[in-house]
């Protein structure tokens, strides 16, 4: 047992029984075992700090290394190299996440900063200092809008929406009388006729997403004047990088604007930590969960920034606040808030633009050399669906060759076995694409 874990074995098998594990390893037992070890490293004791350099650096080389063309909501962008320079500062690294912002001007300058940038893209008037992920910002909108239509108790979400964001709301309100309705698409789209014929008085709000799951962009046209008109707030998950281009959610008539910012100056991380963006209307602003750092001037006149809104933070409000007990990923927002500082809003037009020729090409060359099948014709950015004959083994092939080749969709959806979302962002090059196209043509049946 180490030092610092004060349960003891009693308190440990206490905890066991009442959860129904036999063993703690039980509780990791849904992690494949190639990439859980249950054993600790075999390090000799009293070994040096070089030597443990040595083999560690030694067990990082083992790590596979590849071309990605994956996506379904992490995505292989360019960082400057800035970015992970500043996040590397002591004064902010050592800073993770500072409960007591207010005592240091420089990490709230920086979450000031990365608000800053979320209105922006979003066009909303408000934006918290960021959440967890996009998933856990879906499940904090969706209380957001219960607390607004104190009545109503049903959620509609369209069935376009990632699968892990219904998962994750689902979870969230398991121990709660909340409804979900799952809003058949039509075509891989959101069907507003379908919306309509749910619209009544126990709706609360309508989570749509665009881009979609499966990479297509909707169109949302009518979808706010109806959900409004039934006095329910519209929320839109947006990936954030697609609104260097389209139509943001404040123009779409958004009530709540969510989303991940992975694509911003993260790293893939082997699934994290990524940051939940959260923007909304001036109207829902004491309602926004979590911290919201003001712009102000101090006794000197000088400029200055603080934390405001507190009353809704648990420290004050306790069980009616609406701020969760560590709701600010304050590292990882800064690394998206330097990245879109340092390339502006020409950069992230460039970066999407380049994203979305290079997935256009692909695409072509997959759908008329190969005669790929798309999933349907319908518009996309810079990621898209096609059905792969044999698609699992087809991607093992292609691994083995050093080409992440996409994301099967089978482990979302079992019955769509041969269905492959594919993500091309600025990073790929021609010569990429092509050897992926011709890695293709030998493999595919």
């Amino acid at each position: 047992m180490f030092p610092y874990l004060p349960q003891t074995e009693r308190d440990i098998k206490e905890m066991l029984e009442v959860i129904g594990a036999e063993s703690v390893d039980d509780l990791f037992s849904d992690i494949p075992d190639d990439i859980y070890r249950k054993e600790p490293l075999n390090l000799s004791r009293g070994i040096s700090e070089y030597d443990v350099y040595k083999k560690m650096s030694a067990l990082a080389q083992k790590n596979k290394r590849g071309i990605s063309f994956l996506g379904c909501g992490s995505y292989d962008h360019l960082i400057p190299s800035v970015v992970k320079h500043i996040i590397q500062q002591p004064t902010f690294y050592t800073a993770y996440t500072p409960y007591q912002g207010e005592i240091s001007q420089g990490v709230l300058q920086s979450i000031f900063e990365f608000q800053t940038h979320i209105c922006e893209l979003t066009g909303l008037d408000v934006s918290n200092a960021s959440l967890y992920d996009g998933h856990t910002a879906a499940s904090e909108a969706v209380t957001m809008a219960l607390n607004t239509r104190k009545k109503a108790d049903t959620i509609l979400i369209s069935d376009t929406v990632h699968p892990h964001t219904l998962e994750v709301i689902k979870t969230f309100f398991s121990d709660n009388d909340v409804k979900f309705k799952v809003l058949k698409s039509k075509n891989y789209l959101t069907d507003l006729d379908e919306l309509k014929a749910h619209l009544d008085e126990s709706v609360a709000a309508v989570l749509v997403q665009t881009p979609n799951f499966f990479g297509y962009v909707e169109d949302l046209e009518g979808f706010a004047d109806a959900v409004h008109a039934n006095k329910s707030l519209f929320i839109i998950s947006s990936n954030p990088m697609s609104l260097g281009i389209l139509k943001s959610q404040a123009e779409w008539g958004a009530d709540i604007a969510i989303g991940d910012t992975q694509v911003f100056g993260l790293d893939k991380y082997f699934g994290g930590p990524t940051v939940g963006y959260m923007a909304a209307t001036s109207k829902l602003m004491r309602k926004i969960p979590g911290r919201i750092v003001g712009q102000t001037v101090d006794k000197d006149g000088k400029r200055a920034f603080v934390l405001t809104l507190q009353a809704r933070e648990q420290h004050i409000k306790r069980e009616r606040a609406t701020s969760n007990i560590c709701s600010n990923q304050a590292l990882a927002a800064l690394a998206s808030a330097v990245y879109l500082s340092t390339v502006g809003w020409s950069g992230l037009k460039q970066a999407v633009e380049l994203s979305s020729g290079k997935a256009h090409y692909l695409y072509e060359r997959l759908t008329e050399d190969l005669g790929l099948k798309p999933l349907a014709e319908n518009n996309f950015l810079y990621e898209f669906t096609v059905h792969i004959p044999d698609a699992r083994n087809v991607l093992k092939e292609l691994e083995k060759e050093g080409i992440y080749g996409g994301v099967s969709l089978r482990r979302f959806y079992p019955e769509m076995k041969d269905a492959v979302t594919i993500a091309v962002t600025e990073k790929r090059s021609k010569e990429e694409i092509d050897r992926l196209v011709d890695l293709l043509k030998r493999v595919v049946k």
